[in-house]
């Protein structure tokens, strides 16, 4: 299901209208979440809510259990919202714990041809796909009841940002979301949270643009360590000095960041080789398992440096991963040495300080 019907669905229960079931799935946590309090919330009071929503997990608690929950009358409330967390009946992936329940999905299927009206449930699942091989997933998806969830892409965050600025009438301009976005990351949890601070700051009617994000919002971890594989694969000797003794001063560990620069200019490298099949930008995402913006920014990155030199940096960091953790080199002064020496033959010089 794509996300156009995800936003009828949100339409239909602001509006008032509930399916009698619905299956959520999707990467995208806070979008579902989000989902899944505005049916609490139109659904009943603040203090209705503790006696109408019964919550299950498909790991504890046979279908069977549950459809006979939804098909017993509430009490004291004129509804009954059942929330389920599955991991088991619609999605492929079935885990041991899994295995201890036998669940029969001709129980909700019975079910859901005449279901109770007074009840809502809802099945949580955190997966990109549902597992389309069973029957009870193939007789759900002409039912208008799948509503899929996936992580919104680099130009859908920029949007939706706007629009929550927006909605407590606030402006922020494109470029201030890119950096917010480059700041904060892919989480929409958190880009709400520092959204919401900004235009706290900025009040009724502000503008929040990128000169305020810059000052409000700290640069991660993950920004820095972006510069510094810019600096180290352009050989930017003093660039990269002064960004890696910065953070040290934070306190960041260097085995850490060696990590973190390896995932960087290994992505680059699969991005590289990827984009050389002719595999879209979606699709690398889907296959080295990293959401669409971060192989927006890397492939952009990664355009200016050849497949060779990336690769060569790779072998000279798994060697320095090696050394440090072997204690063959001291960690911060290891890490300083082979940013020092990029500037000649690196990989033979930085090999021989190694040995």
């Amino acid at each position: 299901m794509c996300d156009i019907e995800a936003t009828e669905a949100i339409k239909a229960v602001k509006a008032g209208r509930f399916s009698p079931l619905y299956v959520v799935y999707g990467k995208d946590r806070y979008r579902i979440e989000q989902f899944v309090e505005l049916l609490k919330n139109r659904m009943f009071t603040a203090e209705d809510q503790h006696m109408g929503i019964v919550k299950f997990d498909t790991q504890e608690t046979s279908l069977e259990e549950i459809v006979v929950e939804a098909d017993s009358a509430p009490f004291f409330v004129e509804k009954k919202l059942i929330i389920v967390k599955d991991s088991s009946i619609f999605s492929a992936s079935v885990g041991k714990d899994n295995a201890k329940l036998e669940h029969r999905p001709e129980t909700l299927l019975s079910y859901i041809e005449h279901p109770l009206e007074s009840t809502v449930m809802v099945f949580i699942v955190y997966a990109e796909k549902l597992d389309e091989r069973k029957k009870l997933v193939k007789s759900l998806k002409d039912r208008k009841v799948l509503v899929h969830f996936p992580e919104l892409d680099h130009i859908q965050l920029i949007q939706w940002l706007r629009k929550k600025a927006g909605e407590q009438g606030r402006e922020i301009s494109p470029d201030a979301a890119e950096l917010l976005i480059r700041r904060i990351g892919m989480s929409m949890q958190q880009l709400s949270q520092e959204l919401d601070k900004l235009c706290l700051h900025v009040g009724d009617k502000g503008e929040i643009t990128v000169a305020l994000v810059d000052q409000l919002i700290a640069v991660t971890i993950e920004e820095d360590v972006f510069a510094l594989v810019d600096a180290i694969v352009n050989i930017k000797l003093n660039e990269a000095l002064a960004i890696y003794k910065e953070l040290l001063v934070r306190k960041e560990e260097p085995i850490k960041l060696i990590a973190l620069i390896v995932r960087q200019i290994r992505m680059m490298l699969q991005i590289k080789e990827l984009e050389e099949s002719q595999y879209s930008p979606k699709q690398i995402a889907g296959m080295i398992g990293a959401h669409p913006y971060a192989v927006k920014l890397a492939a952009e990155k990664a355009t200016s440096y050849p497949k060779k030199r990336l690769a060569e940096l790779l072998s000279s960091l798994a060697d320095l991963d090696y050394s440090m953790k072997s204690g063959r080199v001291e960690k911060a002064l290891g890490l300083e040495l082979f940013i020092l020496s990029l500037g000649s033959s690196y990989t033979l010089s930085f090999h021989r300080k190694m040995s």
